[in-house]
C-alpha cells in the first residue's frame, strides 16, 4: 500500500459516486450518513481482508470450506465421470470439474436451508445491516440473502414484503441480486480460476466471498444514492420459508434438481454466447477489419497487432473504468474488455476469459487479476435484467411496472458497487 495508490483509488470512489450522484432521482434526499457508513465498512472489510490476520483467517476458513466442498464434488464426479476428471483440456474441466460443483453446491444449500441453518445466518446478517444502515427488515433480508443465494432465489425470504415495498426499496432489492453472486455459481468460479493447486483455490475463494460480502453494503450505497429513501419502511424482520421439501433427502433431491436446472442452463448460455462472439468477431476482425484494412491501422495506431473485434470493442469502451478502479495502464484495456463481457453477455463468461488471460501472463500486475476478480462478481448483465423482472413480478405482480423502470438503471447500479469493491481493494494493494 502506497500514497499514489491510495490517491488514486480515493479518486476512482469519488468518480464511482459521482456516477451514482448524476443518476440520482433526488439528489437533495440523499442521505449521506447511510454513504458514509457503507463505504467506511467496506474500506474496514478490504483492510481487514488485506491485513488483519483474524479477519484472513475467517476468510480463509470459508475459502477452505468451499474447497473441501468441491472435493466432495469430485468424490462423486469420479464415480461418473472416472478417468476423464483428469484431463486438462479446457472443455473437459468445465464439463467434468465445474459443472457438478453447481449441482453439489445446490443440493448442499438446499440442505442447510431445510435444516434452518442458512435462516439463521440471513436473519442475523440483516438483524445487522438493518440496525448499521436503518432500511427495513425486508430490505436487509434480501440483500443477505443475496450473499448467499440468487437473485431471484434471495427475495423469496421477504415474499411477505414485496408487494408493500416502496420505490427505494424496491430498488435495493434489484440493486442486491445484480452486485452478488449465488454460492453455486461461486463455487463453480473458484474451480475454473484456481485451477487444481489447492492453496490458488482457496485464495481464489477468499477473493470471491470477500468480494459478495463487500457488495452488501456497496450495495446499500448506491441504492440509496440512485433512489433515496423518501417514504416510510417496513419494520418487520420475519424469514419467510422457503419450500425446500418435505424430509431431508426429498430437500437434497430438489436441491440436485435445481442444480442440474442451472448447470444446463450455464452451459447452454454458455455455449451460445461464445458462439455469438466467434460470429461477431469472424464478421468484424475476419471480413471487416481485414479487407477494409481497418485491422492494420489499428494495429499501426497502436504499436502492436490489433484485431477489431468483440474484445477490442469492449476494451476500449470500458478501458477508463478500469483505470478508475486503480488498474495498471499496461492491463486496462484487458480488464475493460471483462467487464464489457459481463455487462453485455455474463459474468460467467467474463471469469472463462479471465482465467484464460490469467493463464497466458497477458497481466503485467497480479493486482489486475484481484482487481478484475472483485469487479466481475455480480450478476450486473443485461440479461438478468429480465431474470428479475420474471422471478420478482411473480412474487409481487403489482411491482412488474417498477421492475421494468428500474431494471437497466439496477444493472448499472450493480455494476458500480461490484466496481466501487474492487476501487477500495485496488486502493489498498500496493
Amino acid at each position: 500500500m502506497n500514497f499514489l495508490s491510495i490517491g488514486r483509488g480515493i479518486l476512482g470512489i469519488a468518480i464511482l459516486l459521482g456516477i451514482a450522484v448524476l443518476l440520482s432521482k433526488n439528489r437533495r434526499k440523499i442521505q449521506w450518513n447511510v454513504v458514509v457508513t457503507g463505504l467506511a465498512l467496506q474500506i474496514i472489510l478490504a483492510a481487514g481482508i488485506m491485513y488483519v490476520p483474524f479477519i484472513q483467517n475467517c476468510f480463509e476458513f470459508a475459502g477452505k470450506i468451499f474447497v473441501k466442498v468441491m472435493d466432495f464434488t469430485r468424490t462423486g464426479t469420479e464415480f461418473i465421470a472416472g478417468g476423464l476428471l483428469d484431463k486438462q483440456k479446457v472443455g473437459y474441466v468445465f464439463i467434468f470439474q465445474v459443472l457438478p460443483t453447481i449441482i453439489f453446491f445446490s443440493a448442499l444449500t438446499s440442505l442447510l436451508y431445510y435444516l434452518h441453518i442458512i435462516q439463521i445466518f440471513v436473519k442475523a446478517l440483516a438483524w445487522c445491516l438493518r440496525r448499521i444502515f436503518r432500511i427495513s427488515g425486508a430490505e436487509g433480508l434480501t440483500v443477505a440473502g443475496n450473499i448467499f443465494l440468487g437473485q431471484c432465489e434471495a427475495p423469496l425470504l421477504a415474499k411477505g414484503y414485496l408487494q408493500g415495498m416502496n420505490r427505494s426499496e424496491i430498488f435495493l432489492v434489484m440493486t442486491a441480486g445484480m452486485a452478488t453472486i449465488a454460492g453455486a455459481v461461486m463455487s463453480a468460479y473458484v474451480g475454473m480460476l484456481g485451477g487444481d493447486d489447492p492453496q490458488v483455490r482457496i485464495l481464489f475463494a477468499r477473493y470471491l466471498i470477500s468480494a459478495s460480502v463487500m457488495a452488501a453494503p456497496g450495495a446499500i450505497v448506491l441504492a440509496k444514492i440512485i433512489i433515496p429513501q423518501t417514504e416510510p419502511i417496513q419494520d418487520g424482520l420475519s424469514v419467510n420459508d422457503i419450500s425446500t421439501g418435505d424430509n431431508i433427502l426429498d430437500a437434497i433431491s430438489k436441491g440436485t434438481v435445481q442444480g442440474l436446472k442451472l448447470a444446463v442452463t450455464v452451459a447452454a448460455l454458455l455455449l451460445s454466447f461464445i458462439a455469438m462472439v466467434a460470429f461477431f468477431n469472424y464478421l468484424s476482425g475476419d471480413i471487416i477489419g481485414k479487407y477494409t484494412g481497418l485491422n492494420n491501422w489499428l494495429s499501426e495506431i497502436c504499436g502492436k497487432p490489433v484485431v477489431f473485434n468483440f474484445q477490442t470493442i469492449t476494451g476500449w469502451l470500458f478501458t477508463p473504468l478500469a483505470w478508475v478502479m486503480g488498474v495498471d495502464s499496461s492491463d486496462i484495456t484487458n480488464v475493460g474488455s471483462l467487464l464489457g463481457t459481463k455487462i453485455i453477455l455474463n459474468e460467467f463468461v467474463a471469469y472463462t476469459d479471465l482465467n484464460i488471460l490469467k493463464n497466458a501472463g497477458a497481466f503485467m500486475q497480479e493486482k489486475s487479476i484481484i482487481i478484475a476478480t472483485f469487479a466481475l462478481c455480480g450478476f450486473a448483465n443485461i440479461s438478468s435484467i429480465g431474470m428479475q423482472i420474471g422471478g420478482i413480478g411473480v412474487l409481487a405482480p403489482n411491482q412488474r411496472k417498477r421492475l421494468t423502470e428500474y431494471g437497466f438503471l439496477a444493472m448499472i447500479s450493480g455494476m458500480l458497487a461490484s466496481c466501487l469493491s474492487a476501487t477500495i481493494v485496488g486502493m489498498l494493494i500496493s
